[in-house]
């Protein structure tokens, strides 16, 4: 194991000890609030962490609170989640200033900056009994981003995407997009489907992550 790799290590366990009030306040505070709002507000809080120090804290926070969040990978500045639901998997990269909900990343999936993944796109009904839309009973769908995935800056994400799959910038999706697809425009349309040896996973995992953050 290289030095560089040790280090990583014993930064991450470090922090895996240093946000442990963090982890109990929230799980205290969910008894008052509810665990869904609690956890939505120290998501917040740890979203506004800088620098190397915020992306190793923000990564123990979630290793400790969400359903799922892989040994390495990283979560950048201003990303938020809505629900502890979520399973992020090794090697994910989720960019700046990112929403999430009820989502599972897959193994080495790239969400660029500013992206959106809702818990899908029937939350709110269309036609709510009583007519009162905001306290309405909401539905939530899980999505998957799937293994090798690429999702574009400020993409808004509201169905599925399959295994090595690409979305554009911009790009609204509101179907599953098939494996091995790129996706582009409001609403996003399938412009083409790659080749089955497409593509280089090690070649585009390199190209976004770096390493400032916990990714070994």
């Amino acid at each position: 194991m290289s030095a560089a790799r040790l280090c990583k290590r014993l930064l991450r366990g470090v922090a895996c000890i240093a946000v442990t009030p963090c982890v109990a306040a929230c799980r205290l505070s969910g008894l008052f609030l509810g665990r869904q709002r609690a956890f939505a507000g120290w998501s917040q809080l740890f979203a506004l962490l800088p620098g190397v120090c915020g992306c190793y804290l923000r990564w123990a926070f979630y290793r400790w609170t969400l359903a799922r969040c892989g040994r390495d990978g990283e979560i950048g500045f201003g990303t938020i989640f809505s629900r502890d639901t979520a399973e992020i998997e090794d090697g994910a990269y989720i960019g700046a200033y990112c929403v999430l909900g009820d989502v599972i990343v897959r193994r080495n999936a790239l969400i660029a900056s500013g992206v959106s993944i809702p818990s899908g796109r029937r939350q709110h009904p269309l036609d709510p009994a009583g007519g009162d839309r905001k306290h309405a009973d909401q539905v939530h769908e899980r999505i998957v981003i799937g293994e090798n995935a690429w999702i574009g800056e400020r993409a808004v994400v509201m169905a599925s995407v399959g295994k090595d799959g690409v979305i554009g910038a911009g790009a609204v999706v509101v179907e599953p997009i098939p494996e091995k697809s790129v996706a582009v425009g409001v609403p996003a349309r399938v412009i083409r489907t790659a080749p089955q040896d497409w593509p280089p996973e090690a070649d585009r995992a390199d190209s976004v992550r770096g390493d400032a953050g916990p990714d070994a």
